[in-house]
């Protein structure tokens, strides 16, 4: 049998030193270590663009100007890019964020909405912009100038998407109910093509519904220009909530890209250039550049990324009509959703506090009259 080994002074000296320093370095090990994600992964609405995928909004710019990509890989960390298909823009984004495969994600507020409702935990880090436009289009012949024209008529309208919203805040508005018309669920591809034939009288859509006008597939009877602001789709940077918890250096560096990207696209001389990348792959320049025009917003504060009150009522609004419409089973705390810390601080370390004004969207946001339909 071997001879049992006995420890010797010295050695349960260096050991019990070994034991503090582990203990010492748990105690006081700062942000950067507490997570230690070695990816960062991002997901964006995306098109197929001459043989790669073209991302959609901030998402493309920060792509190009490469920054994140730098600063993380110096800190040992790979970025990676998830394209999304806006057919499937929202729910993919869901499962993507409940099953841990991404970390970030530019998308709407209806779908964000849905998911922490259903368990998911989200943060909203930075808001981006000040929402898009909706369109009520119908096929061309018939007479209808209204929301109520169409009560009991076919209207294409692809669930769970954001614009989902502001059609049941129309509904609503006018006296009526989901259940007085046809809801026919399928994504805006289709819709041109079910106008032509007839399958559908309508369509609820974003700025697609002025490229079916230009086409001459039918006509816009309303948009969201003439309603209040608070019903405008948006669009914003959420990010996993564990993630935001255990890695607060690299979720700043995240929404400090964004912000940057934000900051690029807001000047004027820039314009042109966002509108062909808004164009690239989905939409003629000329409607984008249509739909930026006549929304009302000026350029710079398109790009806002300012928790302002109105993002606060905005989604307190959104949280409240979906669980009180039975859109979604459990209401949501909208202001929990809310982190503003790392805008706030983006804003400092860039110096660009000033740059955008908080009131630039209140006089719209607090309109009180409801939609001319």
């Amino acid at each position: 049998m071997a001879k049992a080994t006995s420890w010797r002074p010295w050695a349960i000296g260096i050991f019990v030193v070994a034991l503090i320093g582990v203990a010492i370095a748990f105690q006081f090990r700062g942000p950067v270590q507490a997570g230690g994600a070695k990816v960062v992964n991002i997901a964006g609405i995306a098109y197929p663009y001459q043989g790669g995928q073209a991302y959609n909004g901030l998402t493309g710019v920060v792509i190009r100007q490469g920054w994140l990509k730098d600063e993380l890989a110096r800190r040992g960390v790979e970025l990676v890019f998830t394209p999304v298909p806006t057919a499937v823009g929202g729910p993919m984004i869901n499962e993507g964020f409940s099953g841990k495969r991404i970390d970030f994600a530019s998308y709407g507020d209806f779908p964000a909405i849905i998911a922490v409702s259903g368990g998911v935990p989200l943060k909203l880090v930075a808001p981006l912009g000040q929402g898009q436009n909706s369109y009520l289009v119908v096929r061309n012949g018939l007479a209808a100038s209204s929301i109520a024209d169409l009560k009991g008529r076919k209207i294409a309208l692809h669930r769970g998407r954001p614009w989902e919203l502001p059609f049941s805040k129309l509904v609503d508005a006018n006296g009526l109910k989901l259940g007085d018309f046809q809801i026919v669920n399928i994504n805006p591809s289709a819709t041109a093509a079910a106008l032509a034939s007839g399958s559908i009288d309508a369509a609820f859509l974003l700025s697609d519904g002025l490229l079916l006008e230009q086409q001459g597939a039918g006509r816009v009877i309303w948009s969201t220009k003439e309603a209040p602001a608070d019903w405008r789709m948006r669009a914003e940077l959420f990010a996993r909530g564990g993630f935001v918890d255990e890695n607060p250096e690299l979720t700043q560096l995240v929404v400090d890209a964004f912000i940057r990207a934000a900051a690029w696209s807001a000047r004027e001389e820039n314009r042109q250039q966002v509108t062909r990348d808004a164009a690239r792959g989905s939409m003629p320049v000329e409607i984008v550049a249509r739909d930026y025009e006549e929304s009302g917003i000026t350029w710079r504060d398109r790009f806002s990324p300012l928790f302002t009150p109105n993002v606060a009522g905005h989604y307190r609004s959104v949280a409240a009509y979906a669980h009180d419409r039975g859109l979604v089973r459990s209401k949501v705390d909208a202001d929990a959703l809310l982190d503003t810390r790392f805008v706030e601080q983006s804003l400092r370390t860039l110096k660009l506090e000033g740059y955008w004004k908080p009131a630039g969207e209140g006089a719209q946001a607090s309109r009180p009259q409801g939609p001319r339909s």
